[in-house]
């Protein structure tokens, strides 16, 4: 299975990989999250778990299952961690313990080293015998978070014998001592970044009904008002006064996000208002790499973002993007060579830079040269399990 990465990376990035696993070797490892889709942990997920089981380690992955009032109890503690002053109910939060208690007491823990991703399973490290090493992956943006919310898990977060973060600006006070710094990756070989032929991309379109006659724009995100749908149609909106052009915005609901099907509600009611755009909400990877492919240029306005793995995906298809300068994306985007990044909400900004880009073929080339390449060096699967097995082997001694 490694050897399907050769030629992205070349034999030493593989054999780099292959000595740090082997002081790994029947490692268990358990990876805990809340989701198999909807978004870019199950995505990572779902090839890092594999990687590992090939280079000699035990991965496993295991979902912690809710019900409405514990998704919506971790819904209203992630908008907090990213700064939202909401805070969960008193039957929501013993809703959200009590599911977590359930399952650290009869989930199938039998491992070396568990890693619990993001608030929906962090507080199970308080209700078992904690033998194992357990570390708190947090794919948010903690910078500046609700300071109540912050002080609700902090006591929880202070039991892990570490964190990993996306990003440096991420790091703050109350983290374990020891922390690790992990940017996300995409995998070039799933089917949401495979290379597909430009009639493969032309028959998905039209399985969706998507024309090619006209440029198109696309943001690719789930319905959820910090990646500012609104202000990507007010965006387009400035756009088509001066370039015919199209927009499509395609999302989903994952499955522990109750704010979804309410901010799609918002979204579609303001696009119908609006010539030329297309709203997607299955769940068809092909799609998105086709539409990734085929679009003119890639937004994500986001307001603020863990990551926004949607960047890279857009920038290994060689197309450029227009984004919003917070939380991971400027690691992503060369503001100038590979995308342009914005300030959030800065409408007339990201209109101006859209418009830049349509209008020149040969910029739109060169960015998507450079934003593969950068992408290619620095947010490839390989990278982020080579971190793994770097951080896994520094903690274990």
């Amino acid at each position: 299975m490694i050897e399907r990465y050769l030629p992205y990376v070349g034999k030493k990035a593989i054999a780099e990989l292959v000595a740090l696993a082997r002081n790994l070797q029947g490692l268990r490892i358990l990876h805990v999250n809340s989701t198999y889709h909807g978004g870019g942990v199950a995505g990572m997920l779902r090839s890092l778990v594999p990687l590992m089981d090939d280079l000699g380690l035990e991965a496993h992955w295991v979902l912690l299952f809710g019900k409405p009032a514990f998704f919506s109890c971790t819904k209203k503690l992630h908008n907090a961690l990213q700064g939202e002053e909401i805070f969960p109910e008193e039957d929501e939060l013993s809703t959200y313990l009590q599911i977590n208690e359930f399952f650290a007491r009869y989930a199938p823990i039998d491992h070396d080293v568990v890693v619990i991703h993001d608030p929906q399973p962090l507080p199970s490290v308080s209700f078992r015998p904690k033998r194992e090493l357990w570390i708190w992956r947090c794919h948010i943006d903690i910078s500046s978070p609700s300071e109540k919310a912050w002080e609700l898990l902090m006591p929880y977060i202070l039991r892990y014998d570490a964190a990993v973060v996306s990003a440096e600006g991420f790091l703050r006070d109350g983290l374990p001592q020891r922390v690790s710094i992990i940017p996300p990756a995409i995998d070039p070989v799933s089917p949401i970044n495979r290379e597909m032929s430009p009639r493969e991309v032309e028959e998905k379109l039209a399985q969706y009904e998507i024309p090619l006659d006209k440029p198109l724009i696309v943001q690719v995100s789930r319905f959820d008002k910090w990646k500012d749908p609104l202000g990507v149609l007010e965006v387009f909106q400035k756009v088509r006064r001066d370039a015919d052009c199209r927009l499509v915005m395609l999302g989903n609901m994952a499955g522990d996000d109750p704010e979804g099907p309410e901010i799609f509600t918002r979204v579609r009611e303001a696009a119908a208002k609006l010539p030329d755009v297309h709203l997607v909400t299955e769940t068809d990877e092909l799609l998105v790499n086709a539409l990734q492919r085929a679009a003119a240029v890639v937004l994500q306005l986001s307001v603020r973002e863990g990551f926004g793995l949607t960047v890279s995906e857009a920038l290994w298809k060689g197309t450029p993007v227009v984004a919003s300068a917070v939380g991971g994306i400027p690691l992503q985007i060369r503001d100038g060579e590979n995308g342009f990044l914005v300030e959030p909400r800065d409408y007339a900004s990201a209109a101006e830079k859209v418009l830049a880009l349509l209008g020149d073929r040969n910029l739109r080339r060169e960015f998507g040269e450079h934003g593969r390449e950068w992408v290619r060096k620095n947010f490839l699967i390989t990278r982020l399990l080579r971190d793994w097995l770097s951080t896994l082997g520094e903690l274990l001694g």
